[in-house]
């Protein structure tokens, strides 16, 4: 491979193409076309990106400045200079943010009879009787202010909460102030009903103004200067050594109370602070200017996904959407016989998750199945699968459960799992030392009529029936006799270290996964330099490894035409002349997070298809247990094109990237348009009327490519 490809210049920078995702989300949020109350989600889904973007990829980043790391990335960016770009364009983001609360949806919202009251002195005298008694009958029992003096030392600030900091005066020292502060409860609501000034609306303020306005009460004596809500982000990123965890669910529990504890990476504070509680606040959480963040408007917009949830404003949202059967499946069948006549394909959340909690809860019950295997990487609260693998435990079927206790964020939850499961009688392992289980597999040995049989579930999503309802995944139901053998070996390797000598079906990460994909874009290369026609198309969320963008460059000069469908990161430059010229990126940012992972290469005709749990960047490659299975079945191959060459016609919600590294929607104007997602709801159930000239636009474009018809 000529090292043209590797050059610095030839790539972006991870952070600022994630930060580029969040503005893609944004301007969702910023669409009028949308219902109001839609909009509110994706400025709230921008918030909390931004969170976990400052608690682990900035935190990473201040850990390698603090380590002396000077090593650039592949952009060629060492992690100061990152940091310095970061701060600017993460400044920008958030005016961005908060110009659209202000400007676009207070007033919007006022206009629908919703009314989110900016500041406490708004309040009617009415109003304002009812938030002080509501601060003294529900909130003041439970708030703990705390002064800062000599004897007091100033307090821990948890990580992310919403506290209130104050300048206070004893009455009878004037001159002498002294720093207080007290944390908002999220015990509370934050979003507080109160009595409208008219009928037609409805009224709230955010418990952080109640606090405020009755704050006096909370230092009796003592004259408040000034008060303000402020907050901050610390490092989350845990960093455990798992050579000397000799108890790695401990260990991590450890991490997860250390975590209060991290360094202060940013600190929002209302825009109109006190400049001389500011600098308090400065000293004392040891922050950096760059890292301050002057909020105009309520610190942490995350709320506003609970105001799009207020009832009585049906009309500015979308109807909410219902997961459909799938097709060809019968409820009142037995999971496994259907499985036995041939391959079933998912496609999450169009199609229930049903037959995912299905799969695991009739195994649970049959009195054939001897074992249930499975890896779990994301659950919900309540898991339906949880419930049946204790079930199957207790039913006395050996029952192994691979939990991954480093799931981001999930760690606590996933403890609480693995020591249920282990009380039901699970056999429960962590996977392998150093590395993140992110497989998503499910194994029943079965007794049949025939012999032992084992059925196979691999998907690209978690099994979390929760978020299987809002995000986009595919799911494979099989029993594959490679598959299966697979699957066996896949389990004895994370509980024993027991690598088999071949595998038939299954690519494994951190093994060969990285190989395999790179003789998959080197053949169609290969194929193109003979001539022949080439295609890649690639579904994935994240783009960020070197040495498979410098095979992607290297395919596109040998004239292979490749289509990448990357929702977030994309580090790889498209659309440039004597590199990636025959590259086009595309992002779908709409209602559901586009989440599965799909491969196509044309392969001379043969059209290969694989699915998988891994996105192309090192972590998944080399530093985690990932799965790619391949589609084999023509029918359900059939299906898998379809999806692809629906996301590829979309013009309504595909965001192109621009050479510049920016992305643009798509010029609509006199085109049929086409909203995938849209568009796949429709088709799930079954309102094929209507839909027809988005189908001849679909295959008019796509269908020489894909070959749907054969």
């Amino acid at each position: 491979m000529s090292n043209q490809f590797e050059q610095p210049e030839n790539y972006r920078n991870r952070e600022l193409s994630w930060l580029e995702f969040d503005y893609r989300v944004l301007s969702e949020a910023r669409d009028k076309s949308l219902p109001l109350f839609e909009r509110l989600k994706f400025l709230s889904i921008t918030a909390s990106n931004l969170d976990e973007f400052f608690m682990i990829r900035v935190a990473s980043l201040k850990d390698m400045v603090h380590a002396g790391y000077t090593k650039p990335d592949i952009a060629g960016m060492k992690p100061q200079e990152q940091l310095k770009h970061i701060s600017k364009k993460t400044h920008e983001l958030v005016g961005v943010q908060y110009s659209t609360y202000n400007r676009s949806f207070l007033p919007a919202l006022r206009q629908n009879h919703m009314v989110i009251i900016d500041q406490f002195e708004d309040l009617s005298p009415k109003q304002a009787e009812f938030v002080d008694e509501y601060f003294m009958r529900d909130v003041y029992p439970v708030l703990t202010p705390m002064a800062v003096d000599s004897s007091r030392p100033f307090p821990l600030i948890r990580n992310k909460t919403l506290n209130i900091g104050a300048l206070i005066r004893d009455e009878q020292q004037k001159g002498e102030y002294d720093f207080a502060t007290v944390q908002v409860p999220n015990v509370l609501p934050r979003i507080v009903m109160i009595p409208s000034e008219n009928d037609e609306d409805t009224t709230v303020i955010l418990l952080e103004q109640i606090i405020e306005k009755n704050i006096q009460k909370l230092f009796l004596n003592y004259e408040v200067i000034c008060a303000h809500p402020y907050r901050i982000m610390r490092n989350a990123d845990l960093s455990i050594d798992e050579e000397d965890a000799a108890d790695l669910l401990k260990e991590i529990q450890r991490q997860l109370k250390m975590r209060q504890w991290g360094e202060v990476i940013r600190l929002e504070a209302e825009e109109n602070m006190d400049r001389r509680l500011l600098k308090i606040l400065k000293k004392e959480l040891d922050v950096a200017e760059e890292a301050i963040y002057r909020i105009g408007g309520p610190l942490d917009l995350t709320f506003l996904m609970k105001v799009s949830g207020f009832e009585g404003f049906d009309h500015l949202r979308y109807s909410k959407y219902t997961p459909q059967p799938v097709k060809g499946m019968n409820t009142e069948e037995d999971i496994f016989t259907q499985i036995r006549r041939k391959d079933i394909l998912l496609h999450h959340p169009y199609q229930t998750f049903t037959p995912v909690i299905e799969f695991v809860r009739q195994a649970a019950k049959d009195p054939d199945v001897l074992a249930i295997k499975q890896t779990l990487y994301r659950v919900s609260g309540n898991s339906p699968i949880i419930a049946s693998l204790a079930a199957a435990a207790e039913n006395g079927k050996q029952v192994t459960v691979l939990v991954e206790l480093k799931a981001r964020f999930d760690e606590e939850n996933n403890i609480l799992w693995a020591k249920m499961l282990e009380k039901a009688g699970c056999h429960v392992i962590y996977g392998l030392r150093g590395l993140k289980t992110h497989s998503k597999i499910t194994l029943v040995v079965r007794r049949d009529e025939d012999g032992i049989r084992r059925y196979v579930h691999l998907g690209t999503g978690n099994y979390n029936d929760q978020t299987a309802k809002l995000y986009t995944d595919m799911g494979l139901l099989t029993c594959s006799k490679p598959i299966g053998e697979d699957a066996t070996a896949v389990f004895n390797m994370l509980s024993g270290y027991s690598e088999p000598p071949y595998w038939n079906k299954l690519v494994v990460a951190p093994i060969w996964l990285r190989d395999r994909f790179l003789k998959l874009i080197d053949r169609e290369t290969e194929h193109a330099r003979q001539g022949k026609p080439a295609r890649i198309i690639a579904k994935m969320n994240s783009l960020c490894d070197k040495k498979i963008i410098a095979a992607l460059y290297e395919a596109s000069c040998a004239g292979v035409e490749i289509q990448l469908i990357i929702r977030g990161i994309c580090c790889l430059k498209a659309g440039i002349p004597g590199l990636s010229e025959n590259i086009h990126v595309r992002s779908i940012v709409g209602n559901f997070l586009e989440h599965s992972r799909i491969f196509y290469c044309y392969n001379d005709g043969w059209e290969d298809i694989y699915m998988g749990s891994a996105d192309w960047m090192p972590r998944n490659l080399d530093k985690r247990v990932e799965i790619m299975f391949p589609v084999e079945d023509e029918e359900c191959k059939k299906a898998v094109k379809h999806i692809l060459s629906v996301q590829l016609a979309d013009n309504v919600k595909a965001h192109i990237l621009q050479l510049d590294g920016s992305y643009s929607k798509i010029d609509k104007r006199g085109k049929v348009l086409v909203n995938s997602q849209e568009y796949f709801c429709k088709e799930a159930v079954g309102e094929a009327k209507g839909m027809e000239e988005e189908s001849v636009q679909i295959r008019r474009v796509f269908e020489p490519l894909l070959h749907v018809d054969e």
